[in-house]
């Protein structure tokens, strides 16, 4: 997590350092971390110095305070005009989204993947009993053909769409046979982060990927890479079908058709009982995994399937922000830095670089999108005021400046002490419990 944090601050406050050199601000400061000074060395002007607590970094700017009175000095970031102070704060979010169309750019030019089924018509192949799908009277078949504003998503865009939206009603229009059918749908709040959840899942192979020893599926002589076609002769569209037949069926045998080597072979195996969540279920012992599409983009092509994935991720980020402010969202769904730690530390355990790349990028977009958010102290609370000043062509009086990023000050803390709260729920067993 420190080195991940600690790419995105250092590219974030070069945006910051960068700009303000170009247009003649003195900088006093460039640190990583806060606190006392461990290290460093001083060249011309400025400091540059490593901190004892290395969780953030500043740049710290000759009379950059608003609140600090002014000395006359041209080098003083109050000094100059405001389209150079607009340009120093926008360059570190600036940074922070370049640095994730870099890094995806470079990881689609080694290793494009991408679930097959993400970007193929939003046809629904299976729908889960009780759902918000079901109780919308959505079938297996229906093609959704208008999901809110968006005309033919693709499943991705689906998932991304219901998600965001717990709780809330969301308008769609799907094609069943010759007929388009308009309904309305409620996803449910699910999981940990409260994300929304349909009960709608798409028609997609159930490809095998691992096969635990001495369970109901390998006891039977299921193998890795064999693909479950039917269960008890009946066709199954998905994982999410399969789960659903076996806690219906518990632990009676059932028989699988599997395909093997174009093959088509009937293994006959108990469902073993699993306690899951203090629930009893009942399961092959088999890891399953999507089909994925596996390619290397030349440079142009990858620099704009970033930009357009960026560009949807960044769009998601303000949606999910809007949901929040109008109380539409949870905030359990915002990830703080325990969060961001498992994250970082599950990404590092797999294989090759690419996955803690994805994760960097992602993270380097979030904090460069929230950073631009117009509240005072971030750097779009800067921009904003700038723009106010702009208009009124005076500054801000500094007593009414001192109560907005006082108030700020207050707004972020409580932010963060909820964020903190919800990883320490999320991820330390057995301590919700015990939280207030």
């Amino acid at each position: 997590m420190a080195v991940v944090l600690g790419l995105m601050i250092l590219v974030h406050e070069l945006g910051h350092f960068a700009v303000a050199k170009l247009v003649g601000v003195r900088v006093e400061q460039f640190a990583i971390g806060f606190g006392k000074r461990v290290v460093g060395f001083r060249r011309g002007e400025t400091d540059y110095r490593l901190n004892l607590l290395p969780l953030g970094g500043y740049v710290k700017m000759a009379g950059e305070n608003p609140l600090e009175s002014r000395t006359g000095d041209p080098g003083e970031f109050m000094a100059h005009p405001r389209w150079h102070r607009f340009l120093i704060a926008i360059a570190g979010p600036s940074m922070n989204i370049l640095l994730a169309v870099l890094l995806v750019t470079g990881t689609y030019m080694v290793h494009y993947a991408l679930p097959v089924y993400f970007e193929q018509p939003a046809v629904i192949g299976y729908v889960a009993p009780n759902s918000p799908a079901a109780k919308a009277d959505l079938q297996p078949g229906d093609r959704i053909v208008q999901l809110g504003a968006q005309s033919n998503p693709a499943w991705e865009d689906v998932l991304d769409q219901t998600a965001l939206s717990p709780g809330q009603p969301l308008s769609l229009s799907v094609l069943r046979g010759h007929q388009v059918l308009s309904r309305i749908i409620v996803p449910a709040s699910e999981g940990p982060g409260q994300a929304g959840s349909a009960g709608w899942f798409a028609s997609r192979p159930i490809e095998v990927d691992t096969v635990e020893p001495n369970g109901p599926a390998a006891l039977a002589g299921m193998q890795p890479g064999d693909r479950v076609a039917a269960v008890n002769g009946a066709p199954v569209a998905c994982v999410e079908a399969l789960v659903e037949f076996l806690d219906q069926n518990k632990s009676k045998p059932l028989t699988l058709t599997v395909v093997r080597s174009r093959s088509a072979l009937q293994l006959t195996m108990v469902p073993a009982a699993t306690e899951i969540g203090n629930q009893t279920h009942y399961r092959l012992r088999f890891m399953f995994t999507d089909p994925v599409q596996v390619s290397r983009l030349p440079f142009s092509r990858a620099l704009a399937r970033s930009v357009e994935s960026n560009k949807k991720y960044g769009a998601l980020i303000l949606q999910l922000v809007e949901k929040l402010v109008e109380r539409k969202a949870s905030i359990k769904q915002f990830q703080g830095p325990i969060g961001i730690g498992v994250l970082a530390g599950q990404a590092a355990r797999q294989p090759g670089w690419i996955p803690l790349l994805e994760l960097t990028a992602l993270i380097s977009l979030n904090l460069g999108i929230i950073n631009l958010l117009p509240i005072p102290i971030l750097d779009g609370g800067v921009i904003l005021l700038l723009a106010l000043e702009g208009l009124m062509r005076r500054d801000i009086s500094q007593p009414i400046k001192e109560r907005i990023y006082q108030t700020a000050f207050v707004f972020l803390l409580l932010i963060g002490v909820i964020v903190i709260y919800n990883d320490l729920s999320r991820y330390v067993p057995g301590l919700a419990g015990h939280l207030p």
